[in-house]
């Protein structure tokens, strides 16, 4: 068993007030790997006590945003300095394959942070000029304390998504890691305390959402909540912070749409496919979970797919051999499984996969899922597994695709696969999500804004669009001259 994982406060690892604790496990045999310790609302009271005096007395907010920068891309160095151990604490955690940890979620962590630290500094505000009357100009500063709420799936990545920008900002946060994967969390506190954060700016509070989450949530003291996690829980957090009245960026769920026209490259498209839904478990809220495939194409595609589903390795995720680890935890095995008997239930096929490999009896592995014959209108095809299993619905016409990608509660992401130019553009513009990538799988642009529509969530983060977030705008209206003042009470 590792080292215990505790609260991270005042650059302090401490444990909970009331000693509480809980196990994190090893999906790939559901072993314990050390225990946790489970805040309650005394020790998310501390946390946000300790980032609330380091905002309003502490050094950080004073700062220039080029000296926070320093700051932060030492943090991102010790990010790849650190990167073995991260990644070590990570995939025992999830079950992610190595491959998909040490060449992507790690590296990207590191460049969170660069690429924040830097934009920080060009960050500007606007000059609205009245010539010879008054020199109107805004400005961007920090709000406060902001809670940050991250999800199980690649943890250490979405975390510094949110920390990087917080800072950079110049505020202060708590961060609530998601209780089943709660020890990369660890070695970022670790990291922050090596790069001489002052006390206070970064905090930790572990636990369950209901002990933890909604106390930092429902906190006078924390202006902002940042949540990336699920519909229902996003609804639970809006509901839980109105009476202080706090800012939201909310990523939730998705049922996302990979639509393929037959003049598409299908090689490609294929590969896209298989990446965009089978990679990193299939845990990932911008998975292409619902192949809309031509109907000319489609028995021809759906052969290919089945065969290539087939074999992509499911294993052990430390081997750098592996494509598909353990799902994360034995609630969402159950979870994922019995999605499996609605499928049989709504007449579906499943063609490919649907329950645990032969040669994998313990721990929380799933093999890759392939279900055809599916309506929009089936539950498999309209709520989020988040798991490996991509389901394949025909359609005979634009008009019918289109109608096939909107028709669902979710907007986050969507996949759009043609070499018409025209119609790429066309059904694009038309696809009821906050993102849709063409010919493409999800290859992000840290500058661009991500976010979802309808009920995949509200706001936008990436580029200026965190910092739109993260700080106050404030407009300084400066009188050049001697202007009318209207008299009263003469």
């Amino acid at each position: 068993m590792t080292k215990p994982v505790l609260h991270f406060i005042n650059n302090q690892f401490l444990a909970s007030i009331d000693e509480g604790v809980f196990d994190t496990l090893n999906p790939s045999n559901n072993a314990v790997i050390t225990q946790v310790a489970s805040g309650t609302s005394p020790d998310v009271d501390r946390a946000v006590k300790a980032a609330r005096a380091a905002f309003d007395e502490g050094p950080w907010p004073k700062m220039t945003p080029d000296e926070r920068r320093k700051v932060l891309r030492r943090i991102g160095d010790l990010i790849i300095k650190h990167a073995d151990a991260i990644a070590e604490a990570e995939i025992a955690d999830t079950g992610i394959p190595a491959s998909q940890i040490k060449k992507g979620a790690i590296p990207r962590a590191a460049d969170n942070f660069y690429f924040f630290a830097d934009y920080a500094v060009s960050l500007t505000g606007e000059l609205y000029q009245a010539p010879n009357s008054f020199m109107n100009y805004s400005l961007h500063r920090p709000v406060g304390v902001a809670g940050l709420i991250t999800p199980w799936n690649t943890p250490f990545m979405l975390e510094t998504w949110k920390v990087a920008p917080c800072l950079a900002s110049g505020n202060t946060c708590v961060l609530k890691p998601a209780e089943w994967s709660p020890l990369s969390a660890q070695k970022l506190a670790e990291i922050i305390l090596e790069a001489d954060l002052p006390p206070g700016v970064f905090n930790i509070v572990n636990g369950f959402g209901e002990m933890a989450g909604a106390p930092l949530v429902a906190h006078p003291e924390v202006q902002l909540i940042s949540f990336t996690g699920e519909t229902t829980t996003g609804m639970d957090i809006i509901r839980n912070g109105a009476a202080t009245l706090k800012r939201y960026s909310m990523e939730l769920g998705g049922k996302s749409p990979n639509i393929i026209f037959p003049d598409a490259d299908l090689d490609r498209a294929l590969d896209g496919t298989i990446f965009q839904i089978f990679s990193l478990n299939g845990e990932r809220c911008t998975a292409g979970s619902r192949l809309i495939l031509h109907e000319s194409i489609h028995d021809q595609f759906v052969e290919r797919l089945a065969e290539l589903v087939k074999r992509i390795r499911v294993g052990d995720p430390v081997d750098a051999a592996t494509e598909v680890g353990p799902l994360i935890h034995p609630d969402h095995w159950n979870r994922v499984r019995g999605y499996m008997d609605v499928a049989r239930e709504e007449r579906a096929t499943i063609l490919v996969g649907g329950d645990r490999p032969s040669d994998l009896p313990n721990g929380n592995f799933f093999a890759p899922t392939l279900i055809t014959n599916v309506r929009n209108e089936m539950r498999i095809a309209q709520e989020e597994i988040f798991g490996p299993v991509l389901v394949v619905i025909p359609f005979k016409d634009e008009a019918e695709a289109l109608r096939l990608a909107n028709d669902v509660k979710y907007g986050l992401a969507a996949y759009l696969w043609t070499n018409d130019l025209t119609r790429a553009h066309r059904v694009a513009q038309k696809i009821e999500s906050g993102m849709v990538w063409v010919n493409s799988h999800n290859v992000r642009d840290l500058r661009t804004p991500f976010g979802g529509s309808k009920f995949s969530g509200i706001g936008r983060e990436g580029g200026h669009f965190s910092f739109e977030f993260y700080t106050e705008v404030s407009t300084i209206h400066v009188a050049l001259g001697q202007h009318h003042i209207p008299k009263m009470g003469a």
